[in-house]
């Protein structure tokens, strides 16, 4: 048992020196730093103006739903990389399944496009 814990030992050292310099580094930080903070610096930063309304304001949908077509179409475009590196192990049949489904995220996108989502008038 002692033979495997000496094999962990340059770990356990690497690990207590990260420990050791993170530590430093935060004492240093809060010692060195000035901790006069102005009221320019605990102002609101709210896109450069000052808020003018409630925090808890409602959004408009349109926020929400090009973010959800971001992800839908970033995750599906995602898809392509793993197909691009296994292209040849995957053959026709992996070929034809991905402009399949390409095929598919196409016509989504058209749809969305004639229907107006990505419009913002």
């Amino acid at each position: 048992m002692a033979d495997l814990l000496i094999q962990y030992l340059p770990l356990a050292i690497f690990i207590g020196i990260a420990a050791v310099i993170g530590l430093a580094l935060l004492v240093a930080a809060l010692v060195l730093a000035p901790s006069a903070p102005d009221a320019e610096k605990n102002s609101t930063y709210e896109c450069g103006f000052d808020p003018f309304d409630d925090a808890r304001m409602h959004f408009d949908v349109r926020f929400y739903l090009v973010s959800i077509l971001f992800i839908i179409f970033d995750l599906e475009v995602a898809f392509l990389f793993p197909w691009a590196v296994t292209l040849k192990q995957t053959g026709m049949f992996g070929f034809v399944s991905m402009m399949i489904f390409l095929g598919v995220l196409t016509i989504g996108f058209i749809y969305e496009w004639r229907k107006g989502a990505l419009e913002w008038d």
